[in-house]
């Protein structure tokens, strides 16, 4: 039965089309719970004073028959009102029990009106006597008055309800957005945030139980992260010097092809264990930028000169930034990097206000980077695999983080093309903040 009422709680709420979250869906359950319960108890209630009514009604008539009889049988006349001998409208089933030598009463229902009280009495010539009356308009009239203060009552008790599930549902939704907040804080990378401490409240609820699971996965993920990061980071500088001491020992080699393949790939493998190390740095979010102030078109111009004339630098608004130069040109190197060895020239580079553009004209970002971001070591589709460890973006989305910034990516298409048409290039975007990054723990450094 319980289930059956459950199912039906939930059929009614679905039914009616409620999704504006959880405080109006458990409303709405009280509210229903409510009606119902009310609706029951009324009825019940209802019919216990309906039954009530009824039973002094027949004994009224048993006591007037009777008194009926007695006189009756003392004069010989009639002298009751409302009795009658042999009445022919008499209910059958009343007949055949005053016939049989007993004295009974009966409740005759009306359809839309007040029911007939009956009373039969065997007489001693072998007669009936019967008293036929009406339930009273008292009765009625108590009756009605019962009725409309179960439905006021049963309305209250609804509109009660709906508040009082208002009133929960809202604190149980507030605690709820309040964790799914602090967790989605949690997984942009704010290490100190804590669930539980976020949700706040003196009563404790399961609420409560799914901060602290939260913040206890947090806690576990972020040691094993921390754990990686320290074994990649260990990794990586025991093997710098192996591989100094290996690109040392090849530029001693004799001149010839043989010597430039081993220069070629020591060279790489060093880059490769630098690039390593800068990561697990940047992982670990101990970097801090050194800022000062610089135009930064001309920064940017000259640096681009200086690293590849061939890309076209155009300054559209000259403005003055607060940043870290290094780490800056580090992020414009590796997007210029990444364009000349996945794309195609001409490769342009476009400074608008705080805004930097560096796009090529190869065949675009592919789609798992569009949608997740850069990722170490993987390099994308097919026509970019084998070329790069997929090191580059991540690198400069991490230095971007450090100075506050923000990177993002997308391929250039014809308007309105769909996604199935080929890119035209490739756009990475480096949106420079307002205000120096301070709040990260960095500091300035004024230019002499």
């Amino acid at each position: 039965m319980r289930g059956y009422f459950r199912r039906l709680v939930a059929s009614c709420i679905d039914r009616a089309g409620i999704g504006a979250g959880l405080r109006w869906k458990l409303s709405a359950a009280i509210a229903l719970v409510g009606a119902l319960v009310a609706i029951a108890l009324s009825l019940v209630v209802h019919n216990a004073a309906r039954v009530s009514m009824l039973d002094n009604a027949r004994d009224l008539a048993d006591e007037r028959i009777m008194i009926a009889q007695r006189n009756y049988e003392l004069s010989g006349r009639l002298n009751f009102p409302g009795t009658k001998i042999d009445d022919p409208e008499l209910p059958e089933e009343l007949r055949e029990k005053a016939e049989a030598g007993r004295r009974a009463t009966y409740v005759a229902d009306r359809p839309g009106g007040a029911p007939d009280i009956w009373a039969a009495v065997p007489l001693k010539n072998g007669h009936v006597m019967s008293l036929h009356s009406g339930f009273t308009d008292r009765s009625s009239n108590i009756l009605k008055d019962l009725d409309r203060a179960l439905v006021i009552g049963s309305i209250a008790v609804v509109l009660g309800g709906s508040a009082l599930g208002v009133l929960i549902g809202g604190h149980l939704s507030r605690r709820l957005r309040k964790a799914a907040t602090a967790a989605n804080r949690v997984a942009s990378g704010e290490t100190d945030v804590r669930v539980r401490e976020a949700i706040g409240g003196v009563v404790r609820d399961e609420t409560d139980d799914l901060a602290s699971a939260v913040d206890a996965m947090a806690d576990a993920l972020r040691q094993r992260l921390e754990a990686e990061r320290r074994v990649t980071a260990d990794i990586a500088h025991e093997l710098r010097t192996p591989v100094t001491g290996l690109l040392t020992a090849a530029e001693l080699l004799p001149p010839g092809r043989p010597t430039e393949l081993v220069l070629d790939r020591a060279k790489a493998m060093r880059t490769l264990v630098e690039d390593v190390l800068e990561v697990a740095r940047l992982d670990g979010a101990s970097e801090r930028a050194e800022l000062q102030d610089i135009l930064l078109g001309e920064f940017v111009a000259r640096r681009v000169a200086a690293k590849d004339p061939d890309v076209t630098v155009r300054v559209v608004h000259e403005s003055e930034v607060t940043t870290d130069p290094r780490r800056l040109e580090r992020v414009l190197f590796n997007l210029l990097a990444n364009a000349a060895r996945h794309g195609r020239p001409p490769v342009e580079v476009t400074v608008e206000g705080r805004v930097i553009r560096v796009r090529d004209h190869g065949p675009g970002f592919p789609a798992d980077l569009l949608a997740e971001g850069p990722s170490r070591f993987r390099t994308g589709s097919k026509d970019r695999a084998g070329r790069g460890h997929g090191l580059g973006l991540t690198i400069a989305a991490g230095q971007a983080r450090v100075l506050g910034a923000r990177l993002t990516f997308r391929n250039v298409r014809p308007a309105g093309a769909p996604d199935e048409v080929p890119a035209e290039g490739a756009v990475a975007v480096l949106w420079l903040p307002e205000h120096a990054p301070t709040n990260t723990g960095s500091y300035p450094v004024l230019p002499q």
